[in-house]
């Protein structure tokens, strides 16, 4: 890594893992999926909805897909349902996690 401080090069193994895991999470759609969550719970047409606002024009499986991937990742939550019109549920989301940070004495990974 370019321009890394030397108070650093000890937890390597350390900042390499965070890099690893904020890279998914920093490309988009899944910044702007974090930055919609982080407004509050937001159900599955909410989230589809302001994507589509912010110009993410993307079929709905493929919402779905980064839903799940930021689930398995454990940066948000499903918060329960909302039945309306009596068609199948939608899905409620939320943050689960809001920082992500590396403890600089210990080189440990903490979410919060």
């Amino acid at each position: 890594m370019v321009g890394v401080p030397r108070w650093m090069m000890g937890n390597m193994a350390s900042l390499k893992n965070l890099m690893m895991m904020l890279k998914p999470l920093m490309a988009e759609p899944r910044r702007s999926i974090i930055k919609i969550l982080g407004e509050g719970v937001k159900g599955t047409n909410e989230i589809y909805q302001a994507l589509q606002e912010r110009g993410f024009n993307m079929p709905r499986s493929t919402l779905y897909y980064h839903l799940s991937a930021l689930e398995d990742m454990g940066i948000i939550e499903m918060a329960g349902y909302r039945e309306e019109g009596g068609g199948a549920p939608e899905k409620l989301w939320k943050l689960k996690i809001r920082k992500i940070g590396i403890d600089l004495v210990t080189g440990e990974i903490f979410r919060e």
